[in-house]
């Protein structure tokens, strides 16, 4: 499985996702620090929202094989600058959590995703557990 680095705002649900991932009970638990886990990185939001801890999250990426920018369908601002992605060697994906709190999905929030370098788009409820399988194929997918 493809280790993942998650990033993201303050409450965007990456602890959370983490928790369902891995098929833990949901607990809130605000991430004070850099959390790895066998086969994922959670990384406090302070590390997006502030760009003086862009270096620290660079250096953590290394440890992973794909790049998470993790957004919430709440988040009707731009969290990740256009290109932000390009900061890293590696895939980048996007994530939209807390799609169960929307009727719809958010076509801003997914084009601001791609434009800030996701390739591939995945909308998921961690606590409905919608969209987890989807997501967990892919970190399981091979390598071509």
């Amino acid at each position: 499985m493809k280790r993942i680095i998650l990033m993201g705002a303050i409450g965007c649900g990456k602890t959370t996702l983490c928790q369902a991932l891995q098929g833990k009970e949901l607990r809130y638990n605000k991430t004070q620090a850099v959390e790895f886990h066998t086969t994922m990185i959670d990384t406090p939001g302070e590390f997006i929202l502030h760009r003086q801890y862009y270096n620290a999250l660079n250096v953590t990426a290394a440890e992973a094989d794909v790049i998470g920018l993790v957004q919430s369908v709440l988040e009707t601002e731009q969290i990740f600058s256009p290109g932000f992605g390009s900061i890293f060697p590696k895939k980048v994906i996007g994530i939209l959590t807390k799609v169960d709190l929307v009727n719809a999905s958010d076509q801003l929030i997914h084009q601001q995703l791609k434009n800030a370098g996701a390739t591939e788009i995945f909308e998921v409820s961690s606590v409905e557990k919608t969209g987890l399988q989807e997501l967990i194929n892919y970190l399981e997918e091979d390598e071509a």
